[in-house]
C-alpha cells in the first residue's frame, strides 16, 4: 500500500532511469516514451516489461510495426529472453497486402477494427504492465487528427479503467499533433540521437512532462550496450555535499610544497598549465602516488595517452603506476573523446569519488575533453558542475591544461582558469645553450604561495624543483636575462663543479 496522496511507482529496469524518474514511473498511468528510429525506444521498452517479469507483474508487448520474430531476435541480441510476456503482433489492415481495397476498408473502419483488436487482446491478458508500439501507426490509420485524438483519449480511459501501467512509443515520423498527444499523457519521455563529424554518435533523454511527481528535468546522456542501457543522470552538485576537512597535500617533493605555500588544499581545483611537454602530467603523476603511499585512492583520466606510454614515463621517474592500478590503489580509466559522450565521463568519476572513495582525480587534458562536445557554453557549464561537485566532495582535483607553442608567444586555447582555485604555470626557457623547464603559482585562493619562479625538472635524475631562480629575469618570457654570478641552475648529480 502507497501512502495517502503519494504516487506509487515501478521500477523500468534501469537503475539510474529510476534515478532520474525519482523512483520509478507512476504506476496506472499513460507514458509516451518518443524519439526517431533508432534511439533506443525499444530496448527501453522491454526493460520496463522484463523488470515487471522480474517483479511478479504481467506485461503485453503490442507490436504494430515488428513482428514477434523481430522482436526476439532484438531482446535475443541483448541477450534477453521474453518467454511469460505477452507478445501481440498486429499488422494493421491497410498493411495486409490482400486488403488494400479501400473501398471495402476505408480508413475510419481500420483505425476502429485495429482499436478492437487491441482492447480485446488486453482484457484476455490483463496484464499489469503494457508496450504499444507504436503510435505513429495508428496515426497513419487515423488520417484524420480529431478522429487520432479521440481513439487515443478513448485507449488512455480504457488503459486506466484496467489499471494497467502503459509505455506507448511514437517514431515521430510525423510532427502532426504531436504537442496535442503531449497533453493527452501523463508523462513524455524524449529521446535523441545526435550524430557527430566523427565517431560514435550521442544519445540522451529527458523528462519532458510527468504529471503529479518530481523528476530530474533536461538533458541526460545514455548508451545502449549488449545487454543494458546505461543512463547517465545529468549531475547536481548541490545535492552531493560531504563534511571533510580543508587540510593540506603534499606532493613529496620539498620544493614544490614550498612553491605551494604548504601544498594543495582539499576541497579545491588546480590548474598544470603549458606546453606541450613541459610536465604537466608528470606533475600530476606526483600528486597520485604521493596519494597512494598515503593509503588514499586516487584516480587518473587520460584522453591523450595510453597506459602504457604513461607508464613508462612513469618509471623513468621512479614512479610505479602499473604496480598501483594492479593494487586497486589507483583508478586509470583511458577516455576516448571520439566515443565517450560528455554525461558518461562525468559518470565514470563519480563512480571512482563515490564507489572507490578516490580522494585525488586528476583529468588530462581539458583540451581534448573540449572536442568531447562542440556547444563550448554547454561544455564549460558541464565541467564547472563536475569541478563544483568534486569539491563539494573534499577532493583534490588537479586539471591539465595544454597550451599552444613553445617558447614566447604561448596561447590558451580556452580560458577556463575561472574555475580553478590554484594556477600553476610551467614553462620552457632556454640558458647556457639548453632548453630547461620552469614552474611558477601564479593563483591559489586558499592560502599563500611563493611569487618565485623555480627551475623543474625531470630527467635523468627523477622528479626535482629547484631553487629560486633569482638571478634571471623574463624567464617566463622564454628568452630570459641573466644577471648574477652563481649559476642557479640544476645539475644532473654526476656532474661536479
Amino acid at each position: 500500500m502507497s501512502e495517502p496522496g503519494k504516487t506509487e511507482k515501478i521500477l523500468t529496469g534501469i537503475p539510474e532511469f529510476d534515478l532520474v524518474l525519482r523512483g520509478g514511473l507512476p504506476r496506472e498511468r499513460l507514458h509516451l516514451l518518443e524519439g526517431t528510429p533508432g534511439t533506443g525506444k525499444t530496448t527501453i521498452a522491454l526493460q520496463f516489461l522484463l523488470q515487471g517479469r522480474v517483479d511478479g507483474k504481467r506485461g503485453l508487448y503490442v507490436s504494430l510495426s515488428e513482428t514477434e520474430a523481430e522482436l526476439r531476435a532484438s531482446a535475443a541480441s541483448h541477450g534477453w529472453s521474453l518467454d511469460a510476456i505477452g507478445i501481440f503482433e498486429l499488422v494493421p489492415l491497410e498493411a495486409q497486402l490482400d486488403r488494400q481495397q479501400s473501398v471495402l476498408y476505408p480508413s475510419e473502419v481500420e483505425l476502429g477494427e485495429t482499436m478492437r483488436l487491441i482492447t480485446d487482446r488486453i482484457e484476455a491478458d490483463n496484464p499489469d504492465l503494457v508496450v504499444i508500439d507504436s503510435l505513429s501507426e495508428l496515426r497513419l490509420l487515423a488520417q484524420d487528427q480529431l478522429r487520432y485524438r479521440r481513439q487515443i483519449l478513448a485507449l488512455k480511459q480504457f488503459l486506466q479503467g484496467r489499471r494497467c501501467t502503459t509505455l506507448a512509443l511514437d517514431d515521430l515520423t510525423s510532427q502532426t499533433g504531436t504537442m496535442e498527444l503531449h497533453s493527452l499523457m501523463h508523462g513524455v519521455i524524449s529521446l535523441e540521437q545526435i550524430e557527430r563529424t566523427y565517431g560514435a554518435a550521442r544519445r540522451r533523454l529527458r523528462i519532458s512532462k510527468m504529471r503529479g511527481t518530481e523528476y530530474q528535468s533536461g538533458w541526460h546522456d545514455f548508451a545502449i550496450t549488449p545487454g543494458n542501457v546505461l543512463i547517465f543522470p545529468s549531475l547536481i552538485a548541490e545535492e552531493h555535499k560531504v563534511d571533510f576537512e580543508p587540510t593540506t597535500v603534499s606532493s613529496g617533493l620539498t620544493g614544490l610544497d614550498e612553491l605551494m605555500g604548504g601544498g594543495l588544499t582539499r576541497g579545491t581545483t588546480t590548474m598544470l598549465v603549458g606546453p606541450s611537454g613541459a610536465g604537466k602530467s608528470s606533475l600530476a603523476l606526483q600528486y597520485v602516488m604521493a596519494a597512494v603511499k598515503r593509503g588514499e585512492h586516487a584516480a587518473y583520466f587520460s584522453f591523450d595517452e595510453t597506459f602504457e606510454t604513461l607508464k613508462l614515463r612513469s618509471t623513468a621517474l621512479g614512479i610505479d603506476i602499473e604496480e598501483a592500478v594492479r593494487q586497486g590503489q589507483m583508478g586509470w580509466e583511458r577516455a576516448n573523446p571520439s566515443r565517450l559522450s560528455p554525461g558518461e565521463f562525468v559518470w565514470q568519476v563519480r563512480r571512482q569519488v563515490e564507489d572507490q572513495k578516490a580522494r585525488v582525480v586528476v583529468i588530462d587534458s581539458l583540451n581534448s575533453y573540449l572536442s568531447t562536445m562542440p556547444e563550448e557554453q554547454a561544455l564549460t557549464l558541464q565541467m564547472h558542475e563536475l569541478l563544483t561537485y568534486l569539491n563539494n566532495q573534499g577532493v583534490v582535483t588537479i586539471l591539465i591544461l595544454a597550451q599552444q607553442g613553445i617558447i614566447a608567444d604561448v596561447q590558451n586555447p580556452v580560458d577556463l582558469s575561472f574555475m580553478s582555485d590554484a594556477v600553476v604555470l610551467l614553462r620552457f626557457f632556454e640558458a647556457g645553450g639548453e632548453v630547461r623547464k620552469a614552474i611558477s603559482v601564479v593563483k591559489k585562493r586558499t592560502g599563500i604561495h611563493e611569487l618565485a619562479i623555480r627551475e623543474f625538472r625531470l630527467f635523468p635524475d627523477g622528479m626535482q624543483v629547484g631553487p629560486k631562480l633569482l638571478d634571471f629575469h623574463g624567464v617566463l618570457t622564454g628568452v630570459p636575462t641573466y644577471g648574477g654570478s652563481p649559476d642557479p641552475l640544476l645539475r644532473n648529480r654526476d656532474q661536479t663543479g
